[in-house]
């Protein structure tokens, strides 16, 4: 019997790859009920087709609920019942966020506090939050507006623990393979296009999971989370070049065309800043970092103060495991999308 037998679980943003790759580990599990909760119509029909045709026996497990994240009342009216949350609802894409930054904010801000208040009023056991190494040190508006949802997941935790019981934490990774709009599915598109692939720059390193990790990621986080919990794997990295060669190596060498850096891009990801470090715990494969529970108490800041404030060096895309090219070629065949794309070439 698992913990979430008989439960209701809503997955905010729940056509996109993350949503997806749930429903893959929890479908056929002793779950009552998957709401998917999004604002695309059109993704959700294709998904339920989808679930007729290849899980005839458990597709009426899955039920649609379209709405936003930004509107409160769709939130709420999709709430009645459940048990549980995956918030996976936001705006992702750094160029888009950057020209278009106030948008950031109304979903990945605005839109996670809706959820939260609404889980609060609705008596939901468990919401786990998903956020982006981008959040650690921001340097672009998708990044920064992430940040600020980690602080409002942080606020609410501590509201809801005595509000309402529910245990609200979060989680952080680094770029997810073959996640929509991630560089993996655009370098083979354009390998079969015969065009060389766009690298903006190769000496920059990123980490590297697949989807199955992230949905692994959650689950822990829900199993062992105190409330205002941050969760964060371990993960091997790559440079961008060798991500490319790796590639390449799949499915063919068309050349490569350094284009330079886009807006808003790190040179590698942060996943745990110095500061988070020292308040950080070691649970062999992930890290939880508790939350910064002290009081609004301003004299303590005059007072009494902290005598370290930071770590040696914050965890980072250039100082963990670092792939070669072998070791990236075996790491994206972890991926359903690379193992398609292969058996269809």
């Amino acid at each position: 019997m698992s913990l979430f037998k008989d439960k209701t679980l809503m997955i905010t943003g729940g056509t996109g790859s993350f949503g997806n790759t749930v429903l893959k580990h929890f479908l056929t599990s002793d779950i009552g009920q998957i709401r998917i909760f999004s604002r695309d119509e059109k993704k959700q029909d294709d998904m339920r087709h989808d679930l007729q045709a290849k899980h005839p026996d458990h597709a009426a497990k899955v039920k649609f609920y379209v709405g936003d994240v930004r509107d409160p009342r769709s939130v709420a009216d999709a709430m009645h019942g459940v048990d549980y949350i995956f918030h996976a609802a936001a705006l992702k894409q750094v160029p888009s966020c950057e020209f278009f930054p106030m948008q950031a904010v109304k979903t990945n801000v605005e839109g996670t506090d809706n959820v939260l208040h609404a889980a609060m009023d609705a008596g939901v056991r468990r919401v786990v939050c998903l956020s982006t190494d981008k959040a650690a040190y921001p340097i672009n508006a998708m990044g920064i507006s992430k940040a600020l949802m980690e602080h409002v997941i942080t606020a609410n935790a501590r509201v809801a623990a005595e509000r309402s019981g529910t245990v609200i934490c979060c989680t952080r990774y680094g770029n997810v393979m073959c996640s929509r709009g991630s560089v993996i599915p655009l370098f083979i598109d354009q390998i079969k296009a015969g065009s060389p692939i766009t690298i903006t720059n190769p000496a920059m390193t990123r980490f590297l999971m697949n989807l199955d990790e992230a949905v692994d990621l959650v689950r822990f986080a829900f199993e062992h989370a105190n409330p205002g919990d941050l969760f964060i794997q371990k993960a091997d990295a790559s440079t961008i070049g060798d991500l490319a060669k790796g590639v390449q190596k799949l499915f063919g060498d068309t050349g490569t065309n350094i284009i330079g850096t886009r807006h808003g891009e790190k040179l590698y990801e942060t996943l745990m800043t110095r500061e988070e470090r020292l308040r950080s715990e070691d649970m062999g494969r992930y890290f939880r970092v508790s939350a910064d529970n002290r009081d609004l108490n301003y004299d303590k800041f005059f007072v009494k103060g902290q005598v370290q404030t930071e770590a040696d060096e914050a965890y980072t895309s250039h100082n963990t495991t670092l792939l070669d090219v072998e070791g990236v070629v075996k790491k994206i065949l972890t991926t359903d999308y690379v193992r398609e794309q292969l058996h269809n070439a």
